[in-house]
C-alpha cells in the first residue's frame, strides 16, 4: 500500500485537481470579466469627464475643510495661473475674485453648509471680463462626504450680452412704440386699431373729436364707428375684407367729421397678412383734393377751350407719344382727320401723314430728320425751329416737353410776318428816302439821349459832318458845340430841355430859336411810341417875314377901325341932333301950333314923321351895331313881356306889309311870359326882322308873299321864329349873318345886329335860306341870362 496510491486517494486527487482546475477557470473568467468592466467604466468615466469639461456648466466640490475639486477651467476663469486647491486661492492679488465677491461667495458656501440652502451668485473675476454664474447647493455623501457643497458655475458672458442687447432693443421698441403711439396720437386725421373680433380696441384724437366722443374710452366702450354702411358694406365687414385679403383695401366714401359732411380716402391694413392679429385703420380727408381735381379738370377744360379759340396751332401729346389734345387752328394747318385725336395717334405715324401731305419742310435724310424729332420727348428743353412748306408757308415750331414726359407742341404761321418783314424792309428805306427829302430836319434820339436818326435837311442847317452823326453822340454833346450858330447862343439850352422832356417826361414842347444867318426856325420834339422822341425843326422865316408884314396891316386896320368907329360915333351923334329938331317940329305942327292943317298938310307931316322913326331906328341900329364891334355894347336887365312886345312889333309891320301886300300872321303861344332883357333893344330886334322879312318877300303869281312870326316857351327859355317864302337871301347879306363881311345892305347890318342883340341876351340865333324858297330865323333866349 505504501508503494501505491489508493484509488480513493487518486479519486480524491483527482476530483481536487477538476475542482482547482475549475476554480482556476472560473477565476480567469471572472478576472477577464472584472477587467472588461473596468475598462468599462474607466472609458464611462473618461466620457463623462469629457461630458463634463466640454459642458457649458462647471462643476466644483467645496470640502467641509475648504479643499476644492475641480477643473483646471475654473483657474482659465478665474484668470488663475493655475487651478485653485482651496477655498482662499480663489482669490489673487491681480486676478481671481475680488474681495467683495468672495466673500459673499464664502457666505453664501456656509449658508449652505449650514442650512443646506441652494444660492445663486453672479461674480466678475478681476483679471476678465467674464461674468460667471454660480449655482450652489449642498452636496451629496456620496460626491463629497459630509460638509460638501456641490457648485456648478456657467459662463454667462455671452448670455448677458445678449441680455443687454435684447434690453436695449427692448428699451428702443418700448421708445419707438410710444413714439409711434405719440405720433399715432397726435395725426390730424381718424386711426384706429381692431382686434381679432374687429371690435375697436384703439383709435386717436382725431377719431375721438371726429364723432364727436368724450374719450378714446367712450369710443371704445361704445363700439362708436367713424364710416358708416355705404352700400351695404360696414365698417367692421370692410376690415374683415382686408383680412381675407390679406391686403391694403382702399375705399372713398362720404364721412360726418365733426358734424360737416366730407369726402374720405378709408384704408383698412391687415399687420400680419394671413394671420388673424388685428386690422388697423386711417381715414384721410380728401374733400379739398377732389375739389382740386374738379377745378383741375374744369381748368383742362377751360383751358383746351381757351386754346380752341387761340390763332396759334397747339397740340398736346401724352407720355405714350401719343395726340391727346389738338385745338382747332392745329387741326386746319396740318389737316388732321377726324380720328387722329380720339385714336392717340403716334407723333411719328403723324409725322409720316404730314409729310404726304406737305405739311413737313423738305429735308435731305426724312429718317433721320424723323428721329430726331421723335426725340424731342427725352430733351430737358424746348425746341424751335423754323419750318418752310412746300406751298410756301413759313411755320414757327416750337417743342416743349412736358413733366409726365409728354410734349407740347405749337406752331405759329409765320407767312404774314414774313412778308411784313418785307415790306416792312421796303418801308425803312422809303422812310430814309423820305426823311432826306422833307423840308423840315428830323432827328430822333434814344431814351438816354443818343442821336438815333436824322435827315441830310438836318445835318446840314446845322452843319455837321457825317461821321459825327455816325456816332451817335448824345444830345449834350451835340449841342453843346452848336451854340455859336444861334442868335443867342443861350438859347441852345432851350433845345437841349425840349428833348429832355420828351425821352424822360415824355411829354410835347416846342419852342423858336433864331440862327446867325437871320433864319427863324420852330421846332418841337414828340414823344415817340417806342420811347424815342422827335425832334423836328421848320423854317418859319418867309412866315416870319409875312407875320411882321401882317402885324403891320393889322395894326393899320386897327387903327382904322377906330377912325372908323369913332366915324360912326360922330356920324350918328351929328345926325341924331337934327333929327330930333325935325321930330320936335313935327310934333308941334301934329299938335297944331303953327295953326290947324289941313288934310294934304297933315299927310304930309305923317309922312315926315315916319321917316324921322326909320331913320332914329336906323341910327340907333348903327351905333349898337358899332358898341358890339367894339365890344362895349350893354344891355339893360328888367322883366319884359313876351306876348306884349311881339304883338307891338306885329302891329308896327302891319302897316308896311299891307302896303307891300305881304300876308302877315302871327302864331303866338299863350303862355310865353316873361323874359329878362332889355325891352326897347329886343323891340327893335324883332321889328327889324319884320321890316326885313317883309321887304325881301316878292308876293308870287299865285300864293302871294307871307311872311310868319312863330313863338313859344318853355320853363328854360322861348323861341322865336320869322319865316318868309321869299326869293331868299342874297349872299353878301347872308355873308353878314355869318359874321364873315360888313359894310353890307340894311338887312345884312340889321341881321348882323340881332346876332349881336341875341348873344348879348345870352341866348342863340339860326339862319336858314334857300334861294328861290325863302328864309327862317330862329331866336333862343333864357328865360334869365
Amino acid at each position: 500500500m505504501s508503494g501505491s496510491l489508493s484509488p480513493a486517494l487518486l479519486f480524491a486527487l483527482g476530483l481536487f485537481a477538476a475542482l482547482w482546475l475549475l476554480a482556476g477557470l472560473w477565476a480567469t473568467v471572472r478576472g477577464i470579466a472584472m477587467q472588461r468592466r473596468s475598462a468599462f467604466v474607466a472609458g464611462q468615466a473618461e466620457r463623462l469627464a469629457s461630458l463634463v469639461e466640454a459642458s457649458p456648466q462647471l462643476p466644483v466640490i467645496v470640502r467641509a475643510d475648504w479643499r476644492i475639486e475641480a477643473s483646471e477651467r475654473l483657474g482659465r476663469w478665474l484668470g488663475l495661473d493655475r487651478g485653485p486647491r482651496n477655498f482662499d486661492e480663489l482669490r489673487g492679488l491681480d486676478s481671481g475674485l475680488d474681495a467683495q465677491g468672495h466673500d459673499a461667495l464664502r457666505q453664501a458656501i456656509l449658508g449652505a453648509q449650514r442650512g443646506a440652502k441652494p444660492f445663486v451668485l453672479s461674480l466678475k473675476p478681476e483679471a476678465s471680463n467674464r461674468t460667471i454664474i454660480v449655482h450652489g447647493a449642498a452636496a451629496p455623501n456620496a460626491v463629497g462626504g459630509p460638509g460638501s457643497v456641490l457648485l456648478w458655475l456657467s459662463d454667462a458672458t455671452d448670455g448677458q450680452h445678449a441680455l443687454a442687447h435684447a434690453r436695449s432693443e427692448r428699451d428702443e421698441a418700448m421708445a419707438a412704440f410710444e413714439a409711434l403711439s405719440g405720433l399715432i396720437e397726435a395725426a390730424p386725421f381718424p386711426m384706429w386699431f381692431r382686434d381679432t373680433d374687429l371690435h375697436l380696441a384703439l383709435v386717436n384724437g382725431a377719431y375721438v373729436r371726429a364723432v364727436e366722443a368724450k374719450s378714446a374710452a367712450a369710443v371704445i366702450d361704445a363700439g362708436i364707428e367713424l364710416c358708416e354702411t355705404v352700400a351695404g358694406v360696414s365698417a367692421a365687414e370692410a376690415a374683415d375684407e382686408a383680412r381675407i385679403a390679406g391686403s391694403a383695401q382702399v375705399r372713398t366714401i362720404p364721412v360726418t367729421i365733426e358734424g360737416e359732411r366730407r369726402i374720405m380716402r378709408v384704408v383698412d391694413v391687415p399687420l400680419v397678412p394671413g394671420r388673424a392679429i388685428g386690422i388697423a385703420g386711417y381715414a384721410i380727408d380728401i374733400q379739398e383734393l377732389e375739389t382740386e381735381r374738379g377745378a383741375h379738370r374744369r381748368f383742362v377744360d377751360t383751358q383746351r377751350e381757351l386754346l380752341d379759340r387761340l390763332s396759334a396751332a397747339v397740340a398736346q401729346f401724352g407720355p405714350d407719344q401719343g395726340l391727346s389734345f389738338a385745338n382747332l387752328p392745329f387741326r386746319r394747318l396740318f389737316a388732321l382727320e377726324a380720328d387722329d385725336v380720339p385714336e392717340a395717334r403716334p407723333f411719328a405715324r403723324l409725322l409720316d401723314a404730314w409729310r404726304e401731305r406737305g405739311r413737313t419742310p423738305e429735308v435731305r435724310d426724312y429718317p433721320e430728320w424723323r428721329q430726331a424729332h421723335v426725340d424731342w420727348f427725352a430733351q430737358a428743353g424746348a425746341s424751335e425751329e423754323d419750318w418752310l412748306l412746300r406751298d410756301g408757308t413759313h411755320l414757327h415750331v416750337v417743342a416743349q416737353p412736358t413733366p409726365d414726359g409728354g410734349l407740347l407742341l405749337i406752331a405759329e404761321d409765320k407767312t404774314e410776318q414774313v412778308q411784313l418783314a418785307g415790306a416792312r424792309d421796303t418801308l425803312l428805306r422809303v422812310r430814309t428816302a423820305t426823311f432826306d427829302n422833307l423840308f423840315e430836319a428830323v432827328a430822333v434820339f434814344a431814351p438816354d439821349g443818343r442821336l438815333h436818326l436824322w435827315n441830310q435837311r438836318f445835318r446840314r442847317l446845322w452843319g455837321i459832318d457825317e461821321g459825327t452823326l455816325a456816332a451817335h453822340p448824345r444830345v449834350d454833346a451835340l449841342m453843346g458845340g452848336l451854340a455859336d450858330r444861334l442868335v443867342k447862343p443861350n438859347q441852345i439850352s432851350i433845345v437841349q430841355e425840349v428833348i429832355r422832356a420828351a425821352t424822360l417826361e415824355r411829354q410835347q414842347r416846342g419852342g423858336e430859336i433864331g440862327f446867325a444867318d437871320g433864319r427863324y426856325f420852330d421846332f418841337a420834339s414828340i414823344p415817340l411810341p417806342d420811347g424815342n422822341a422827335l425832334l423836328i425843326m421848320l423854317d418859319i422865316t418867309p412866315s416870319r417875314k409875312m407875320e411882321g408884314a401882317l402885324r403891320e396891316r393889322n395894326e393899320a386896320l386897327e387903327a382904322a377901325d377906330k377912325v372908323k368907329t369913332a366915324f360912326l360915333s360922330r356920324m350918328s351923334y351929328e345926325l341924331r341932333t337934327p333929327l330930333t329938331s325935325i321930330g320936335g317940329f313935327g310934333e308941334m305942327l301934329q299938335a297944331g301950333y303953327a295953326g290947324k292943317l289941313g288934310d294934304q298938310q297933315r299927310a304930309y307931316v305923317d309922312a315926315i314923321m315916319d321917316s324921322v322913326a326909320v331913320l332914329g331906328r336906323q341910327i340907333d341900329n348903327v351905333l349898337d351895331l358899332a358898341q358890339g364891334e367894339a365890344g362895349t355894347l350893354a344891355v339893360e336887365r328888367e322883366p319884359v313881356d313876351v306876348r306884349a312886345l311881339l304883338e307891338g312889333a306885329l302891329a308896327e309891320a302891319k302897316l308896311l306889309a299891307d302896303g307891300e301886300k305881304v300876308e302877315l300872321v302871327g302864331n303866338l303861344a299863350p303862355d310865353l311870359g316873361h323874359i329878362e332883357g332889355d325891352a326897347p333893344r329886343l323891340s327893335r330886334l324883332v321889328a327889324g326882322l319884320l321890316d326885313n322879312a317883309v321887304r325881301y318877300t316878292v308876293p308870287a303869281r299865285r300864293t302871294g308873299g307871307r311872311v310868319l312870326l312863330h313863338a313859344a316857351g318853355d320853363l328854360r327859355g322861348i323861341d322865336i321864329i320869322v319865316s318868309d317864302n321869299g326869293p331868299g337871301m342874297p349872299d353878301a347879306v347872308a355873308a353878314v349873318t355869318r359874321g364873315q363881311q360888313a359894310g353890307t345892305p340894311s338887312g345884312g347890318i340889321g341881321l348882323a345886329l340881332a346876332r349881336q342883340l341875341v348873344a348879348a341876351h345870352g341866348g342863340t340865333m339860326e339862319v336858314v335860306s334857300e334861294q328861290g324858297q325863302g328864309t327862317l330865323v330862329r331866336i333862343s333866349l333864357p328865360r334869365s341870362a
